[in-house]
């Protein structure tokens, strides 16, 4: 329960401070956050954009370890659990796409431009969802985990390549692509130590929901089974 109290106070943080602390010129007070170039007002993205982009990389992992040891123990709970990070991996990214997208439209006067960040998660998307789509064709549950399992594996192979190596080396609008003389990376933002402080509060407040949906969203799909075998 404190886990709980605790994750309601960080989020209540993250959420109030990054909408409404102002960004300013010349910060004087604890309340405001730095004029960064290139982004002003928008850089409050950041807080949530973020923290659910890199909640879809936890997610792939978890996904991933799971699939590793189903395929050591050929234990199904493990490949409810590696499903259950795979069904909130893409939830995470979509809002990572669409929070992307918001801001690309008020930064660059369009939801969307083909950037290379904006190319490398859509074609995550892609992979991640046409697991989805095996799962989906194959009925025999210890055959589905082997294949979601080894496809899990793979596909997470991918996602450093697409997440951090591919978006800084190429060319692109995103803040930290190979041209950008600005910002770059997030964790260089000419961020002050306030606003560093609800960055990082925010990602801890999202890395303790994450894990908790993750347990909710496994022993929702441990019922389910049990469900529908009874129903059978």
């Amino acid at each position: 329960m404190i886990w709980k109290t605790t994750l309601f106070i960080l989020m209540t943080f993250s959420i109030f401070a990054g909408i409404t602390f102002p960004v300013v010129s010349n910060p004087s007070g604890w309340m405001e956050f730095p004029m960064i170039p290139g982004l002003e007002e928008k850089a409050k993205i950041i807080f949530f954009h973020v923290p659910t982009a890199w909640l879809s990389v936890v997610s792939f992992l978890v996904a991933m370890i799971y699939g590793i040891k189903y395929l050591r123990k050929q234990n199904l709970d493990d490949d409810a659990r590696s499903n259950a990070a795979l069904q909130l991996g893409m939830i995470f990214t979509i809002l990572a796409t669409v929070t992307g997208s918001v801001w690309a439209k008020f930064t660059w006067g369009a939801f969307w431009h083909w950037d290379p960040r904006e190319t490398s998660i859509f074609i995550l998307l892609l992979i991640y969802g046409s697991l989805f789509a095996l799962r989906s064709a194959v009925e025999n549950e210890d055959k589905r985990a082997k294949l979601s399992a080894v496809y899990s594996i793979f596909a997470f192979l991918t996602v450093p390549f697409f997440i951090f190596i591919m978006p800084r080396i190429m060319t692109g609008l995103h803040p930290g692509s190979a041209d950008d003389t600005n910002a770059g990376p997030v964790v260089d933002f000419q961020m002050n130590g306030n606003m560093q402080l609800v960055f990082f509060v925010s990602l801890i407040a999202f890395t303790i929901l994450y894990f908790w949906m993750w347990r909710i969203s496994y022993r929702s799909i441990i019922i389910y089974d049990k469900v529908s075998k009874k129903i059978i």
